[in-house]
């Protein structure tokens, strides 16, 4: 498999995460979203993904964009450990809180999006954030266990933990989410969790190494 990724690109870090738990091998190509105008654009890049954003993935044949089709195809191909619960209610739930981050939030505080913000954008990004962590600390408390949904890893979780770091960026008071600050520091310390942490990416600037 061949991952086109951007070192902080929470979409990207969602399928590190999902490709590091299955325990599959990659090759990492950086995709840099700043550097020239935005390595996305080009011509080549578009020819892989039309949408011209990251993730994308060469697998088997194939090639897919939008982050949580690559988990599903990663978790049908390869099921163990399982992101899915097996219960439909749990894995209902599983679902509901990853689209609620890949819906809900992470788009309104995309880069393409606070391009347009201009001088606004930290307000913007923090306005839609802590809207968004309001109404998911409050799912969390009825469907948590040590992690999102119960005490097994899920694709939840693999969303929560990059748009907690979003929200770090953008100086989101984390206070008022205790639940989602919980779950956010048990997942931090998993090994998938950190080898695929933006901080210890191949494209990773030198400043921002761990």
């Amino acid at each position: 498999p061949i991952l086109y990724s951007y070192f902080r690109s929470s979409c990207s870090w969602r399928v590190r995460i999902a490709l590091a738990l299955k325990g599959i091998s990659y090759d990492l190509v950086p995709v840099n979203l700043i550097k020239d105008g935005g390595q996305q654009f080009s011509a080549e890049f578009k020819a892989l993904n039309p949408m011209q954003q990251v993730p994308a993935l060469k697998i088997d044949g194939i090639t897919l964009s939008q982050s949580l089709a690559i988990i599903n195809y990663l978790e049908e191909t390869h099921p163990n450990p399982r992101l899915l619960p097996q219960d439909p209610k749990k894995r209902a739930q599983v679902r509901m809180i990853a689209d609620h981050i890949a819906s809900g939030i992470q788009p309104l505080q995309n880069l393409s999006v606070l391009k347009q913000m201009g001088e606004k954008k930290m307000e913007w990004a923090q306005n839609f954030i802590t809207s968004g962590f309001q109404a998911l600390e409050q799912i969390l408390q009825h469907t948590a266990g040590r992690y999102c949904v119960g005490d097994e890893v899920s694709m939840a979780d693999l969303c929560l933990v990059p748009q907690v770091a979003n929200a770090e960026r953008f100086k989101v008071d984390m206070r008022p989410y205790p639940t989602i600050t919980r779950i956010n520091k048990a997942l931090l310390e998993l090994e998938a969790f950190k080898i695929s942490h933006p901080s210890r990416q191949p494209d990773t600037p030198a400043e921002l190494r761990a």
